[in-house]
């Protein structure tokens, strides 16, 4: 069943989460103020999904299972998929900013392939326990919050090293029935307002650390589970033209002598499966990442557009100004054309999903995550000095000064001075508020710091193809000596691979 955002946000009535928000006890995640804004982003994802303009990009038939689902909680099988994703998580962020729930798929992807990968190797049965429980989560249309950034302690020292070993979720006791997990989830996107957590490890594991390596699925109101979070956006904040309506709450999440029944554990002490689940779900989500930093992107192009008219610029006759723009354009389009080449590139994986090439998904999410400074830049380059300056909205009805700021503070005659202080705020909201620095540090770090990325990048390109093509034009024979070893693999044969059709909503 397809919800909508009214249905979920009545389901979330079904769950009494232990949350805490500003050193208060939420006693309703639905009714409370501080955390509407997220709820209404991730409703996003639901009313799209029911859109029939939307239809072909936001559900997906789910092949294991034959029914149509939400495509935030969709399995990959080819290219087109991959490419579909990436232009939904595109348009629900260009409507809410962040999402969020596009994370949910991007760990069930990665999940799935790393049970196939791990029972192909032990003999488990972890593949059908987590088939069913992605039949269960896509027939009930679940939000799922992703639990995979652990506090982490001293990050000099490894998990099993700690001196707390609660700063990283572990497995306390093995019983029959069951495991029991204690430790912290120290950024869990949304967590006040999920149905589950999907609990992963967040890097690779030694086989001294195989109790840290444990992937399992925790109802956010399972005995023991306190949430300690921030609000969502800028609730109640007049000045707040856009997150006062949507926005994404970051939640501390803490596991304290939590069961697990065994049907809702998928990994529990295989260390190597373990770290192939933690690169597996990397490149999805910096895959994800790349939309929906596109359509944020897209908010900044379209605010930065209405601010030039109202200030009365032509960027046909401004040059600075339409250097500025397509400077901005040519940052949000590049990091999208690094997304679009990794679904089209996506290689097969055991399971029967597909991988964006891990290459283009790393070297496109670095590129988002090093240029959001610069796209902040940029828009407010083409803002001027207003999105700052301007006084707050209770001066817009002060009677000793409202018609005084008015009269001054217009630009272009025919745009109406409380449309260009509308468009200010709007982006100073986006930019300049700490709810715009929030945006900084997660396109920065969300899925992982630079660095990350550029270990997989250096990883998985195929440098040594690199060095006998130039060899081989140097005519050194070198190849045929047998002196060069490569570490690094070469891209999978394009041929065969699928030309996705555009759908015509993202036309």
């Amino acid at each position: 069943m397809l919800m909508n955002a009214a249905d979920y946000r009545e389901s979330l009535r079904r769950y009494s989460p232990r949350v805490f928000v500003n050193g208060r006890r939420i006693e309703s995640v639905a009714d409370e103020p501080l955390l509407a804004p997220g709820i209404a982003s991730v409703g996003v994802t639901y009313d799209f999904a029911n859109r029939p303009e939307h239809e072909k990009l936001m559900r997906a038939r789910q092949s294991t299972s034959g029914k149509i689902v939400n495509r935030m909680l969709h399995i990959d099988e080819s290219s087109t998929d991959l490419l579909y994703k990436l232009e939904a998580v595109r348009l629900v962020c260009q409507e809410s900013g962040c999402a969020q729930r596009y994370l949910a798929h991007d760990a069930l992807n990665g999940i799935l392939q790393a049970t196939k990968r791990c029972d192909d190797t032990h003999g488990n049965n972890y593949h059908q326990r987590f088939l069913a429980y992605l039949h269960r989560v896509q027939d009930e249309d679940m939000a799922l919050g992703i639990a995979m950034t652990d506090a982490k302690g001293d990050r000099s020292k490894r998990p099993g090293q700690q001196e707390n070993p609660d700063v990283y979720v572990h497995v306390k006791e093995r019983r029959p029935d069951g495991i029991v997990i204690r430790g912290t989830k120290a950024i869990v996107t949304g967590a006040p307002y999920m149905h589950e957590f999907l609990l992963m490890p967040c890097r690779t594991m030694t086989k001294a650390d195989a109790d840290f390596a444990v992937c399992c699925a925790v109802p956010v109101d399972a005995p023991g589970v306190t949430i300690v979070a921030k609000p969502a956006g800028r609730p109640g904040e007049a000045a707040a033209k856009f997150s006062a309506k949507y926005g994404q709450s970051v939640g501390v999440v803490m596991f304290d002598e939590v069961f697990v029944p065994h049907e809702r554990v998928f990994l529990d002490g295989e260390t190597e499966d373990g770290g192939y689940l933690t690169t597996s779900y990397a490149t999805h989500h910096r895959h994800s990442c790349i939309g929906a930093r596109a359509g944020f992107g897209d908010l900044l192009i379209g605010a930065g557009a209405l601010m030039i008219e109202a200030n009365g610029l032509d960027p046909e006759r401004h040059g600075h100004i339409r250097d500025a723009m397509v400077d901005l354009i040519k940052i949000v389009e590049g990091f999208f054309a690094c997304g679009v080449a990794a679904s089209v590139y996506c290689r097969k994986d055991a399971s029967g999903s597909v991988m964006p090439d891990t290459v283009f998904a790393n070297v496109g999410k670095l590129l988002m995550s090093t240029q959001i400074y610069d796209m902040h830049r940029l828009a407010h380059h083409v803002s001027g000095g207003l999105v700052v300056a301007l006084p707050g909205p209770d001066e817009d009805h002060n009677p000793e000064t409202a018609a005084s700021l008015a009269a001054v503070l217009g630009g272009r005659a025919d745009v109406p001075v409380q449309q260009r202080a509308e468009v200010a705020r709007f982006i100073e909201d986006l930019t300049a508020s700490h709810q715009g620095g929030w945006y900084s540090v997660i396109s920065l770090h969300g899925g992982g710091s630079p660095e990350a990325m550029k270990r997989e990048i250096w990883r998985n390109y195929p440098v040594m193809e690199r060095v006998t093509l130039v060899e081989r034009l140097l005519d050194r024979d070198v190849l045929d000596r047998g002196q060069r070893v490569s570490k690094q693999p070469g891209r999978c044969c394009i041929t065969g691979c699928e030309v996705p059709e555009l759908p015509a909503a993202a036309e």
